[in-house]
């Protein structure tokens, strides 16, 4: 039977901030009782007082439990109270110290001046007005979230996710609930359709409401998108939809006509099939064929009188003779509006790049080079001695006034070059690459440069594959390896993975070794060894955090990527008194910790203090140093590899992830002085040629593999790869013998 039982929590014992499950002691005073609470409580602190309805349980081992379902704050009551409550860390910028000043300053009247007066604060001693602003905005926000959650209780919601409702609603979140549930999974990260379907069920919607068919038919179409396909089959659309809503197929088709009507699908037939896009993702592919197409049959200005003079020029520059294959790269960029020049490692496509610089800037061409990501930005500025830009800021993403992304380049203000270079193509999904090429004035040269034979882009599309496929612009595919380049058993061993024979292994004083180990343990602890004790002994130029990064295909399991983080955490970053740390959900975050970026965020300000600069934006992918934990403010600071310092507020911390070790294809476009990847048995989609492939190109000088030589073998030996759906390339075939407007 349920009760109600009243209380200050005197202390948490467990806590997990991203869902909200609290393990608390409670006391009160009148009657003086203490008991432990359990139950989701967002969020938990010390101090604070509550009225918690459940029932009595009898854990096994801890003993008898109140386990609350719902509960109610209430304000606090006594002056040590409300101390506990100011200095529990719910209130920007107030910590203990600052607690005990106000407390002495107010009393008991304290929790009323924060309600009706909190610009009184800064009264207080060691309070200025910007800091009380701040306090004062907490605790408004504060109670503002304790009267959501106890109306979404209700519908049988737990705390945390009404903590995350709010987070993007605010106070209109009872309201956008009740008007349609499934908004929810476009607009708050970490609540896809299996959570909003299950909250639509507490508000009561019908199981075939027109509402849930749609929402369902979205999501199947989102999750191939996100596994990388541009289109769905109409007949696998309609059948997945219907194991997952358990609902009849007929209804289904009935739905979908009423989404396109919307805009929100488009449904087309493609090479004799019927396929279901979502809208943007259409455009986008629709946009990439006519543009690229445009673009290469476009005038162009002529670069130099005497290109072949202008090479030999730039041979001499460089103090390297380019072989017939580079040369015919390079003339191919100065003579064509598309050029595609793919290779594999130690082809020469930087000193191809390096090449075609000098010679369009000669011909008074003005060039922009560019990347998918800051890392591989910033090495083809180190390698060409260029200055690069990631493909975001050359278009200048921008999130003014919070009207949503965009680009600022595009068709009405298109990018001020005659040519455009960029590398590590393969990263590029359809949407970017529509955005770039929106963006490209007519006339302008565009040079795509990259490996075909890496991971495709983590975003939706086959981009340069297609392009490759479809034959409709010029493209050079090179295969020499270059002198220098085959001394390196890392080059050597890539192109023998991609030639489907084995890597040749630990010849003396190369940079390619397997270490034979038999259990995944033990692999474990080989690698651990490595990070802290061989590598650093044998490289001591090498700092263990920063140059050594382990690759691994899964992210479950004890050699997936959460896992081997939380091991070397413990031996690369250990804990100490002088590192503050910052826990979230079952993440734990350190000073000194490696972190990743796991989501596009365009809101995330950033500065940099080098030059000055400051912006917004933080990409998927992007990797850095946490530099700062401030306690008072709950934030952490990360300084990223370009040089940017990002704030992050607790409630953010879901985006970042610890990344001593991360996925292959995480690890797209980056390169690193030294990889390690462990070597067990994988899932057959993961384990194949293409992801081994990846992760050895990702070395720049040296690759350690920790496993069983079999493994390696049948990762060599599994050439699939998953289907994607692409239509770039049967568009592109199409419109090669149509008239492009």
């Amino acid at each position: 039977m349920e009760e109600t039982k009243r209380g200050r929590v005197a202390d948490v014992i467990f806590y997990n901030e991203e869902n909200g499950y609290t393990i608390c002691v409670v006391e009160r005073e009148d009657p003086p009782e203490q008991f432990t609470a359990v139950g989701h409580l967002c969020p938990a602190a010390k101090g604070r007082s509550f009225a918690f309805t459940g029932k009595w349980v009898q854990h096994p081992r801890y003993g008898e439990q109140f386990s609350f379902s719902s509960y109610e704050e209430e304000a606090p009551g006594s002056e040590e109270a409300i101390r506990e409550f100011l200095a529990s860390g719910l209130l920007k910028g107030i910590g203990p110290k600052t607690a005990e000043a106000i407390v002495r300053q107010f009393g008991k009247e304290t929790m009323e001046i924060l309600e009706k007066a909190p610009e009184r604060l800064a009264e207080v001693p060691g309070i200025g007005p910007v800091k009380a602003a701040a306090a004062a905005e907490s605790y408004r926000g504060h109670r503002e979230l304790a009267e959501i959650t106890l109306a979404l209780q209700q519908y049988g919601l737990p705390a945390s996710t009404a903590l995350r409702l709010y987070r993007v609603y605010g106070a209109q979140t009872p309201q956008i609930l009740q008007e349609d549930p499934y908004r929810l999974i476009d607009d708050v990260f970490g609540i896809g359709f299996r959570k909003a379907d299950e909250i639509a069920a507490k508000l009561g919607m019908a199981q075939e409401h027109p509402r849930r068919l749609e929402s369902g038919l979205l999501f199947t179409l989102r999750y191939y998108a996100g596994e990388g396909s541009t289109y769905v089959p109409r007949g696998e659309l309609i059948e997945k939809t219907a194991q997952l809503l358990e609902v009849g197929r007929e209804l289904l088709e009935d739905a979908l006509p009423m989404l396109a009507f919307q805009g929100s699908v488009s449904l087309e037939e493609l090479e004799g099939r019927s396929v279901v896009y979502l809208t943007p993702l259409y455009e986008a592919e629709r946009g990439v064929a006519a543009r690229l197409l445009r673009l290469d049959r476009a005038a162009l200005a002529p670069v130099c009188a005497d290109p072949e003079a202008q090479i030999r020029q730039a041979e001499r520059d460089m103090g390297a003779a380019l072989s017939a294959q580079q040369r015919k790269a390079v003339r191919a960029a100065a003579a064509n509006g598309v050029t595609v020049i793919t290779g594999g490692p130690g082809t020469g496509k930087t000193t191809i790049i390096t090449a075609i610089l000098s010679l369009l800037e000669a011909g008074g061409l003005k060039v922009a080079l560019a990347a998918p990501t800051g890392r591989a930005a910033k090495r083809i500025t180190q390698t060409t001695g260029h200055e690069a830009s990631t493909l975001h800021r050359l278009l200048e993403y921008s999130n003014e006034d919070g009207a949503g992304f965009r680009f600022k380049r595009n068709e009405e203000e298109p990018l001020d070059c005659g040519a455009v270079i960029v590398d590590e193509v393969s990263m590029v999904d359809v949407f970017l690459m529509a955005a770039l090429l929106e963006a490209l004035p007519a006339g302008c040269r565009l040079i795509l440069v990259g490996d075909a034979d890496q991971l495709p882009s983590v975003g939706p599309g086959n981009v340069l594959r297609d392009i490759l496929q479809s034959d409709a612009v010029g493209s050079i595919r090179l295969t020499e390896i270059f002198r220098q380049a085959s001394e390196s058993l890392i080059v050597v061993n890539a192109h023998r993975i991609n030639r489907g024979e084995y890597p040749d292994l630990n010849q003396r004083d190369k940079d390619f070794f397997f270490l034979t180990r038999h259990s995944e343990a033990e692999m474990l602890e080989t690698i651990k060894d490595l990070c802290v004790h061989r590598l650093p002994e044998r490289y001591p130029e090498r700092e263990p955090v920063r140059d050594l990064q382990i690759l691994t295909p899964v992210r479950k399991g004890t050699l997936g990527s959460l896992n081997l983080n939380r091991e070397l955490q413990q031996v690369l970053n250990p804990p100490a008194p002088e590192k503050p740390e910052k826990t979230y959900g079952r993440r734990l975050f350190r000073l000194g910790d490696k972190v990743m970026q796991i989501r596009n965020n365009y809101d995330l300000e950033w500065r940099r203090f080098s030059d000055f600069e400051s912006g917004r934006g933080v990409f998927n992918g992007d990797m850095g140093l946490v530099a700062q934990i401030d306690p008072d403010y709950n934030e952490l600071t990360v300084l990223y590899d370009d040089g940017k310092y990002v704030k992050y507020e607790a409630d953010q911390l879901e985006e970042l992830e610890l990344a001593y070790a991360v996925t292959v294809h995480k690890s797209q476009g980056c390169e690193f002085p030294v990889v390690i990847m462990p070597v067990s048995w994988f899932p057959p989609m993961l384990a194949t040629r293409n992801l081994f492939y990846t992760a050895v190109t990702r070395a720049r000088e040296l690759v350690v593999l920790v496993g069983s030589p079999g493994k390696m073998e049948a990762m060599v030996d599994n050439n699939s790869s998953a289907e994607r759906y692409s239509g770039l390339a049967p568009r592109l075939a199409a419109l090669l013998g149509s008239p492009l407007i």
